[in-house]
C-alpha cells in the first residue's frame, strides 16, 4: 500500500473498481488526451492508458514525479501547481493547436476544489470532466433550485456545464481515510452555453452578490447589489416574468442569465 503524504493534502484511491468506474465516466476515445490533475502513483493513470488515452499528469510532489516517469514511460509529466500552470498549453500541440478532444480528470484536494472546477471550466473547455471531490461538493455542484445546497457554485457550474454526480466513494476506500465521504462528479461543457464566455466573470459577480442576500427577496436584492430604487429593480423583475418577492435560491440557472443580462442592460456596472 503507497505510503501516506499528508503535507499536499493527499489520499490515494486504490481501488481498482472504483479506479475503472472513474475512467469509464470520462470515456476517452483511443487517442484522446487526458489531463490528469494529482495522479499520485498512477492508479488512475493505468486506467486511463489501459483505455488507449494519452495522459499529461500535473504532480505537485516531486517525490513522487520520478517513479511516475518510471513505470509510465508514454507519458509526460509536469511538476508544479495545477493552479498556477497554463494547462492549454499543457495540452496543446504543435503551432499551438489544441487537440481535438482533450479531458480533465483527477483526485483533488478537498481545499481547493472550487478554484479547480473553476479553472477546468476556462474556454476553450475540455470534451468533459470528471473530478473525484468532496461529497458536499458534489452535493452542491449538482444541486436544483429551492434546495438548501443550491448557491452561487451551482449556477455558476450549471450555466456552462451539464454537470452529473455519479456515485459516492466512502472514506474507507482511500489511505490515509479522509474523514469525509467523497463523490465521482462529471461535468460536460454545454453546446450553447447559457452565458457567453466574455460576460462569465461579471455573470458570476452579479450570482455571486445576489446570492450575498440570500435571505431576501429578490426585489430588495437587487436594490442593495445595484444602488437602484424600488421601481426600477421591481420594473427589471417584472419584465423577466420573475417574483419580485422570491428569492435567489429558486431561480433556474438560466433564469439567473437572462436576468444578469437585463441588469446589465439595464445599466448596472459590475464591479
Amino acid at each position: 500500500m503507497p505510503r501516506p503524504r499528508r503535507r499536499f493534502g493527499q489520499h490515494f484511491l486504490t481501488n481498482t473498481r472504483i479506479l475503472d468506474r472513474i475512467a469509464e465516466a470520462l470515456d476517452p476515445a483511443p487517442g484522446d488526451l487526458v489531463l490528469e490533475i494529482g495522479p499520485g502513483h498512477g492508479a488512475l493513470t493505468r486506467a486511463l492508458l489501459d483505455r488507449g488515452a494519452g495522459v499529461v499528469a500535473i504532480e505537485i510532489d516531486r517525490d513522487l514525479a520520478p517513479a511516475l516517469r518510471a513505470s509510465f514511460p508514454d507519458i509526460r509529466v509536469v511538476e508544479g501547481d495545477a493552479l498556477e500552470l497554463d494547462w492549454h498549453a499543457l495540452v496543446q500541440g504543435p503551432q499551438g493547436m489544441m487537440p481535438v478532444r482533450w479531458h480533465v480528470t483527477g483526485n483533488i484536494p478537498y481545499n481547493i476544489t472550487s478554484p479547480l472546477i473553476d479553472k477546468a471550466m476556462t474556454p476553450p473547455r475540455p470534451f468533459r470532466i470528471v473530478f473525484l471531490v468532496q461529497k458536499e461538493v458534489a452535493d452542491r455542484v449538482t444541486a436544483t433550485p429551492g434546495t438548501g445546497e443550491y448557491g452561487a457554485l451551482t449556477v455558476g457550474v450549471q450555466s456552462v456545464t451539464k454537470a452529473e454526480r455519479l456515485f459516492t466513494v466512502p472514506a474507507g476506500a482511500f489511505h490515509p481515510a479522509p474523514r469525509v465521504d467523497s463523490a465521482v462528479i462529471r461535468l460536460t461543457p454545454l453546446a450553447q452555453p447559457l452565458i457567453a464566455d466574455d460576460a462569465v466573470t461579471a455573470f458570476r459577480s452579479t450570482v455571486t452578490g445576489l446570492f450575498g442576500f440570500r435571505r431576501k427577496q429578490l426585489g430588495r436584492g437587487i436594490r442593495e447589489l445595484t444602488g437602484w430604487s424600488a421601481e426600477a429593480a421591481t420594473a427589471v423583475l417584472e419584465k423577466e416574468g420573475i417574483d419580485p418577492t422570491l428569492r435567489p435560491e429558486v431561480l433556474t440557472p438560466a433564469q439567473f442569465a437572462s436576468l444578469h443580462r437585463a441588469l446589465v442592460d439595464g445599466g448596472f456596472a459590475v464591479r
